[in-house]
């Protein structure tokens, strides 16, 4: 066997940089009432270690339209993909994580139905609390008095004030929309308990995870874990990253 198509494979692996073994690529799916810019610091800590990431932007007009764009951002996506949702992201993930692509589920501080389940119905073994301003008869906001409180108790009061003031306009729809897939079924499955949650109280968080067989990692944080704590948040993608054969 010739010497130089080993040298020049060594030289092109010294040129490239070491390469994932695993997954390549992670795509971050935002929660109800949000947009994605939240999830800034954990982008940065991934890509930082080479990873490619996106972040999904949902229109919240339906479960079925936030799905789709989810799957959008998917089909974009050249190689293993870890899917991340928040809260409400937890569906749209579970739906839309029946991609070939998506390799992972990481399930942060997030809902986790199982088929034939609406979030309604789930949301009542262990009931959810969030204050909410309805802006007509199907569409709401969270009440902004109590929007640090409830949401994000450990992040500075300007900027719980702006995201507040920011607050994507969501109708109940996706609430009693009944799921069609659960991708965690199928594909490995890792979640973050926070443990000071007042949006998902931690023990709907640990039942579903449970039943589910999610890998759990609890971390003492508001729903906002994501944005308080992205370095511990970003562990645990990292994790779901190391899984992908």
């Amino acid at each position: 066997m010739s010497k130089q198509p080993i040298a020049a494979l060594i030289a092109s692996l010294l040129i490239c940089g070491p390469a994932y073994a695993d997954a390549r690529n992670v795509v971050l799916v935002h929660g109800a009432t949000m947009d994605g810019s939240g999830w800034r610091q954990v982008h940065d800590i991934l890509t930082a270690k080479g990873l490619s990431v996106s972040v999904v932007q949902l229109p919240h007009t339906s479960l079925a339209d936030d799905i789709a764009a989810t799957r959008l951002i998917l089909k974009q996506q050249d190689g293993p993909t870890v899917l991340v949702g928040h809260s409400y992201g937890g569906a749209v993930i579970t739906e839309a994580g029946d991609e070939t692509v998506v390799k992972a589920l990481v399930y942060v501080a997030a809902l986790q139905p199982d088929v034939g389940e609406n979030l309604t119905e789930l949301s009542q073994r262990f009931p959810m609390k969030i204050d909410m301003k309805m802006l007509d008869d199907k569409s709401f906001v969270p009440a902004p008095d109590t929007y640090q409180a409830t949401i994000a108790a450990d992040l500075p009061a300007d900027i719980t004030a702006f995201m507040s003031a920011s607050s994507k306009p969501m109708t109940l729809e996706p609430y009693q929309t009944r799921l069609r897939h659960a991708a965690w079924r199928d594909k490995p499955t890792f979640g973050v308990v926070t443990t000071e949650d007042k949006v998902i109280p931690p023990a709907l968080l640990r039942w579903m995870y449970g039943r589910a067989g999610t890998k759990t990692t609890e971390i003492v944080s508001s729903h906002m874990v994501y944005m308080s704590h992205p370095q511990e948040t970003a562990d645990v993608i990292l994790k779901a990253v190391a899984s992908v054969d």
